[in-house]
């Protein structure tokens, strides 16, 4: 019989043996607490393939020692699930994972609900999509809702060492020896999806010849054949990969289109989408700015439809996103603004807040002079009207200085300039 591929084989047996998700499965979190409890409910876990949710399924069913089934709320039928519910009858509880649970009709769903609220099937859901958008309220309100987090590079690095390791579940009875650089490329490519990088290791070590010590190696190219992705790592400290972030971002500082469109590419070609889209983002305020204000919210809705899609197919909003950032107006000037104001306060030029702005919502504010002579300034012509708002200390400084390089920022400036010879 064809053995079982080794994601599968190294799923952890308990909860200690999860990999990564500390916010839920640390010492003290959550579900730990529910599972040490064996006090658990209905819960839907919701994050990126690959990342432990049906891994954190199994390793509750065998920290508690329930039953445990794994069902499709596509491919499986309600006739599926009656046998589930059978056996729970029998058994006084099973858990049940149920992939896909936001695709689960109303026959099922509704087959479902008393076995939930009796507590004999306890239902983990597992789905990639948004819980709150994707899934029905009925069943939603009876579950606790949980987001798994890519695993680092770290994390993953360390699934693919046990499975290396492990004598009865990976490769431990095999004489393996794996480059640094090989190992580090499948813990950063998989992009932390520890099930892909570790279907690539077994490939690269079933695939690989052994020499005449009946060693098997593996390098750093045999870990992009198996992996599917080019290393952006220049070295082992993994530099190359943020000098192509440097790049990436310089780019479009620049408004170098081609040369920010390749930049992207190779972080695409990566799976990177967590750095591209961090890093988008900062870009839109820091280099963009004010220069283009939209371009930050439509930045934002490129990268949650690129979250929501997927690649290869969102390699096309992020591509839309480099453009524009790319060839819209720049301006720093809210960054070297807030930039200056901290540089004060951190020197300690701070001063005391004027009177007249201080709190006066209490009994025997006025008698502290507390907010006396404060002007509204919606009871004035325009809504504006000449008042201090600055501390002594600092009432003459400008921190924000306008650049004039895109229209927006050009309107504000007038303003601002208008208003700063009316003071």
């Amino acid at each position: 019989m064809q053995q079982k591929p080794l994601a599968f084989r190294m799923r952890p047996r308990t909860i200690e043996e999860v990999v990564g998700q500390e916010h839920l499965v640390g010492d003290g979190k959550i579900i730990s607490r529910m599972v040490k409890a064996k006090q658990l409910t209905s819960m839907i876990l919701y994050g990126p393939p690959g990342i432990g949710k049906t891994s954190i399924a199994s390793a509750i069913a065998g920290s508690t020692k329930y039953a445990f089934r794994t069902l499709n709320a596509v491919t499986n039928n309600k006739k599926d699930m009656e046998i589930v519910a059978a056996e729970a009858k029998m058994s006084g509880k099973v858990i049940l994972l149920l992939d896909e649970v936001h695709r689960l009709d109303k026959a099922k769903q509704d087959f479902l609900l008393p076995y939930l609220e009796n507590g004999m099937i306890v239902l983990i859901g597992a789905t990639t999509s948004n819980p709150y958008h994707a899934i029905n309220p009925a069943i939603r309100s009876r579950c606790q809702i949980f987001e798994l987090k890519p695993l680092s590079p770290e994390e993953v690095k360390r699934a693919l060492i046990r499975a290396l390791k492990d004598e009865e579940r990976g490769f431990g009875k095999v004489n393996v020896e794996i480059e640094d650089e090989a190992l580090m490329h499948f813990a950063q490519g998989s992009n932390g999806d520890v099930r892909s990088s570790l279907n690539a290791l077994e490939l690269a070590v079933l695939s690989t010849d052994k020499d005449g010590d009946g060693t098997i190696h593996i390098d750093v190219e045999t870990a992009e054949e198996c992996l599917q992705k080019k290393s952006l790592v220049a070295d082992k400290d993994g530099d190359g990969h943020y000098d192509v972030l440097s790049a990436f971002q310089k780019s479009i500082r620049g408004s170098d289109v081609n040369a920010a469109l390749h930049y992207l590419g190779r972080l695409i070609e990566a799976g990177d989408l967590p750095s591209i889209s961090r890093r988008l983002i900062v870009i839109a305020y820091e280099d963009v700015g004010l220069a283009n204000p939209q371009a930050g919210a439509r930045t934002l809705a490129a990268i949650e439809t690129a979250e929501r899609i997927g690649f290869p197919e969102a390699r096309i909003p992020l591509a839309n996103a480099v453009i524009e950032l790319c060839l819209s107006p720049k301006s720093n000037s809210a960054v070297l603004a807030i930039q200056a104001a901290l540089e004060d306060i951190q020197k300690g030029i701070v001063g005391e807040v004027p009177d007249h702005l201080k709190d006066a919502h209490y009994k025997g504010a006025k008698e502290l002079g507390r907010g006396i002579d404060y002007k509204y300034p919606h009871d004035y012509e325009n809504g504006w009207v000449p008042q201090q708002y600055l501390p002594n200390k600092l009432k003459n400084k400008q921190y924000y200085q306008p650049k004039k390089t895109g229209k927006f920022e050009q309107a504000l400036a007038s303003v601002y300039e208008k208003l700063t010879r009316k003071k």
